[in-house]
């Protein structure tokens, strides 16, 4: 545990030590607030509505920007070998890793959070569907940085990782606009893989087991396979 917590440090360190964290939360905070503003002003409504429908399609670039780095970049520059040669087990190095990178990812969301305070401002919204769409923002947002944590485990540049990541996360992002023209069992199925899907009840209000079941999923399946991947190089020497 400690281990991993002076891995996450060390993550953390390198992100706020290069202009990149910074300049990844500043555009996506200005497009966030582009969607608020839209909403209040535009169709005059004092409601998250408008940023909510767009949060899916924005972490798909927004989490891809940060997770790129998470491991492809040592394993350019062979410093991977390095690390992992450490007293240190490959669980606490991935798991720190991942966990700066959520750190980092829900600093973001979280200075969103005067949104909220506006909108209560202005009206008598549902607290409970507001703090219920946050809550799947990040559980989202968790997952789609284990694909990226998994994208950047499997190639060895920056731009490859952000490439594979956008990729999985836009094939989980788009794949219920298909199911339309599916049978009823097979849309059921495929609908169930959407990652937007489970989010739209979350931003309702509605927490239901089955969407938590499933956004664990996917971190629990991406998270390990990003270990075999660091372990099996490990094997390979």
């Amino acid at each position: 545990m400690r281990k991993g917590l002076t891995v996450c440090s060390r993550e953390l360190s390198s992100y706020f030590n290069s202009p990149v964290a910074y300049i990844v939360i500043v555009v996506y905070l200005l497009i966030c607030g582009w969607f608020f503003a839209a909403n209040l002003f535009f169709d005059r409504q004092a409601s998250l509505r408008g940023f909510f429908a767009m949060a899916p399609l924005m972490f798909v670039f927004f989490v891809p920007a940060i997770s790129m780095g998470l491991l492809a970049e040592e394993q350019k520059h062979g410093t991977a070998e390095l690390l992992f040669t450490y007293p240190v087990t490959s669980f606490a190095v991935i798991a720190g890793k991942y966990g700066a990178a959520l750190v980092l990812m829900s600093l973001a969301v979280l200075l969103t959070f005067p949104y909220v305070l506006t909108i209560v401002s202005l009206g008598n919204p549902d607290l409970g569907a507001l703090f219920s769409g946050y809550f799947g923002l990040l559980l989202m947002g968790a997952a789609f940085m284990a694909v990226g944590l998994w994208a950047s485990s499997t190639v060895k540049n920056q731009l490859s990782a952000f490439i594979l990541s956008f990729l999985v996360s836009f094939c989980l992002f788009i794949i219920d606009k298909f199911i339309a023209w599916m049978p009823p069992p097979l849309a059921r199925v495929i609908g169930y893989f959407s990652i937007e899907n489970h989010f739209k009840a979350l931003s309702r209000g509605v927490i239901d087991s089955r969407d938590l079941v499933y956004y664990l999923s996917v971190i629990v399946f991406f998270f390990c396979w990003s270990l075999y991947n660091v372990q099996r190089r490990k094997w390979r020497g």
